[in-house]
Parts: structure tokens; sequence; C-alpha cells
């Protein structure tokens, strides 16, 4: 699968090793340079300078040969844009927008995006721990 990134950071760089040490094609975009420290050692893919939320940019870097693009940015309004961009402008088949507001997730995904909240799931994970026994500290 040929996929794109935006933003490398911890979950970005994250998503971009494992894609790539799975055999597939990976270009990762961010604006900072310095965030490409984060791709594990032996990376093959491809690193791209430049804003996702600009077409000419995504153009550069190949958005049109791209089978999915994954929005992973702090900022839930750039990752909203740039899935739009990609979904509806250059026709990407599968968009997934990671969304911190659990309300504008919502949103976003009555708008026919794919979307992933970690606050809600996180949220959700913690409560689980919490009601479980907790085996820590028994011997």
């Amino acid at each position: 699968m040929n996929v794109m990134i935006m933003g490398c950071g911890r979950v970005g760089a994250r998503i971009a090793g494992i894609l790539d040490q799975t055999g597939h094609s990976v270009t990762v975009l961010d604006i900072d340079a310095g965030s490409f420290r984060r791709l594990p050692d032996g990376f093959g893919g491809k690193r791209a300078l430049g804003n996702a939320i600009d077409g000419p940019t995504l153009e550069r870097y190949g958005i049109e040969s791209m089978d999915a693009f994954m929005a992973c940015t702090q900022g839930d309004n750039r990752n909203y844009f740039a899935s739009m961009l990609a979904r509806e402008v250059y026709g990407v088949r599968r968009v997934l927008c990671r969304i911190y507001d659990p309300i504008r997730e919502e949103i976003f995904r009555e708008m026919g995006l794919e979307t992933f909240s970690p606050t809600s799931i996180g949220a959700q994970i913690m409560v689980d721990m919490l009601l479980k026994p907790s085996d820590a500290g028994r011997i």
C-alpha cells in the first residue's frame, strides 16, 4: 500500500515505522525537518518537508498515487482540513484522521471521515483499568 502520513510526531513516526517494516511504501510529511529524527533507524520511506494543507505540496510528494492518507498532527482543524483535501480533491480512497476533541471527532465522523480520538479511547481504557480488579502489588 502507498501511504502518506501527515505529521512525524510520536504517533506518526511510529505508524510510519510499522508500515515501512511490513513492506508498505510510506511518505511522511511534516513542516519541521527535525521531527524526522523520531523515525526508526533503517526507515526506508520518504521524508517530505512541507505543509499538508497545501495542494501543491501534496502534489509534489505524490498525493495522486496514494492509497491512504493519515492525518496525525496535534491540530484537529489541520487534520480535518488535510483529510478532506486528500479525500475530496485528490480522491484518496482511505483517509484516517486523528481528532483529540471527542465532540469534533463525532462531527467529522458523521461527515464521512474515518476518525480516531485518543482522548475518548484513552479515557475508556483508564476507566476499564480502574474498574477491573488489579493484580498490582499482589504476590
